[in-house]
């Protein structure tokens, strides 16, 4: 009966030791979908599932069980919060907020870690500056006077100061900014409500395509490097630094398979968050506007040390935030390594999402990407390309006139690069029908004049378009 009853309390113990051992261990992330520059550290690793595939089953999580949970917010500041208050363990936000986030940790007696890139532009690409549509401003010299909103404290905030200054606008004096989220700046746009509007990924592109808002100023022309990225818990990621290392595996899974399949994760980004499947190609498609690069670039470092101290000239924070301290990329090159990838290698290249394609009328590979144009066609998997602009507007035409629907065409910047939305381009059109896309008027108009062109409006390029190659 002794032997029986040890037994049984022995039994008894190793039970409760193994229920003890059998951590539910919380994994609270907090995104932004509609700021799409974040899906590879929110929409696609929650709607794919990929964060299950890598979280740790052996070691200390041998008996563990997760308990994800996700939270969608509309601005870094509220997620901020909810991360000081250890509501939340994992945020993904913009480098202004991002450093704010740092600050507010400092303030509560506790610190965060910027721990990965998620996309952005070594250039610049990704904040703009927006006017209403029927606006007669063409650039941002003819803002002097004007109002201009912006969501304050962001990046695009600190864009629009340096793009003022460059241009000899005194942001003080000569110019009158109030802060507006973009949900609110929206309708103000298209009621007249303010002459011009700054804002961050994807709204100065997203407002021109949906049809009131033109685009006049692109970050990359102020060369201020911008990007999105995540931050942790300092405490959390001491404590389970496995877990950091595994939504960071899903991050980059869910990068490698946008890249294979930009159409389809660009509608599945419209699906889950309401911003149109074509504004995310034109982000995140080949030779998009940013760069999903997760490697922590000189220029994003300097990006955010350039946050940091102009928050501070804004008086938003008085913190002294260490760059140095605040970014942490031991958890990001663990992760690299585990997904057999070379960080340092990647950490030199610059190279946006390559495009490499055949033309889809002559079937030649396309070699010289500043004239190309992009259509994507209504049912049609895959975007189509052509070696010319020309090309694309009048092959667009000729499906169009089958019954078909384009979705959208894009082409080219000839002097930056960055891609654009056709429809809101301006062109140089020389006597052989030759295109060359601008996402500037005065741009357009100096090429055109050094190179006995004319220079046109989409509209007036619908009735020369002619089709090439055929």
């Amino acid at each position: 009966m002794k032997l029986t009853h040890h037994l049984g309390t022995l039994a008894l113990a190793l039970f409760t030791a193994g229920l003890a051992h059998a951590e539910t261990i919380r994994i609270a992330i907090g995104t932004q979908d509609t700021t799409i520059n974040c899906a590879t550290g929110g929409v696609l690793i929650r709607e794919l599932k990929l964060l299950e595939k890598y979280l740790p089953r052996d070691g200390k999580y041998k008996d563990a069980q997760y308990d994800i949970q996700w939270k969608n917010f509309t601005s870094g500041a509220p997620l901020t919060n909810e991360m000081v208050a250890d509501k939340l363990d994992i945020g993904s936000m913009a480098d202004f907020p991002g450093s704010l986030n740092g600050a507010a940790f400092d303030k509560a007696g506790k610190k965060s870690l910027f721990v990965t890139v998620l996309s952005g532009s070594t250039q610049g690409s990704g904040n703009g500056i927006v006017v209403p549509r029927d606006s007669p401003i063409q650039s941002i010299t003819e803002l002097r006077g004007k109002t201009i909103s912006v969501p304050f404290a962001s990046t695009s905030h600190g864009m629009l100061l340096r793009a003022l200054k460059a241009n000899g606008i005194d942001p003080e004096k000569d110019v009158t900014i109030t802060t507006q989220a973009p949900e609110v700046a929206g309708p103000a746009l298209q009621a007249n409500k303010i002459d011009a509007h700054a804002d961050f990924v994807p709204f100065a592109e997203l407002f021109p395509y949906r049809g009131f808002a033109r685009k006049i100023y692109d970050g990359s022309q102020a060369n201020a490097p911008t990007f999105h990225g995540s931050l942790v818990n300092a405490e959390y990621a001491r404590k389970y630094p496995e877990i950091v290392t595994a939504f960071l595996r899903a991050a980059i899974e869910a990068d490698r398979l946008f890249a294979a399949e930009p159409e389809k994760y660009s509608d599945l980004i419209e699906k889950t968050t309401g911003i149109e499947a074509e504004v995310a190609y034109l982000f995140h498609g080949p030779l998009g506007l940013q760069t999903r690069d997760f490697t922590w670039k000189p220029e994003y470092r300097q990006a955010l040390k350039t946050s940091i101290e102009t928050l501070r000239f804004l008086k938003r924070t008085d913190a002294d935030l260490d760059v140095a301290s605040f970014i942490d990329d031991r958890y990001l090159r663990q992760a690299f390594k585990l997904s057999g990838l070379d960080y340092d290698a990647r950490l030199k290249q610059y190279d946006k999402l390559p495009l490499k394609a055949n033309d889809a009328l002559t079937g030649k590979p396309i070699t010289d990407l500043r004239r190309i144009g992009q259509v994507w066609i209504e049912g049609e998997p895959k975007v189509r390309h052509y070696a010319t602009l020309e090309s694309a507007i009048a092959d667009a035409r000729h499906i169009e006139a089958s019954g078909k629907r384009i979705r959208v065409i894009y082409a080219q910047d000839y002097n930056s690069g960055i891609k654009l939305l056709a429809r809101q381009a301006w062109f140089a059109q020389d006597a052989k029908g030759q295109l060359v896309a601008f996402l500037l008027k005065d741009s357009a108009a100096t090429w055109a004049k050094a190179n006995s062109a004319r220079l046109v409006d989409y509209a007036g390029i619908q009735s020369s378009a002619r089709l090439a190659n055929r």
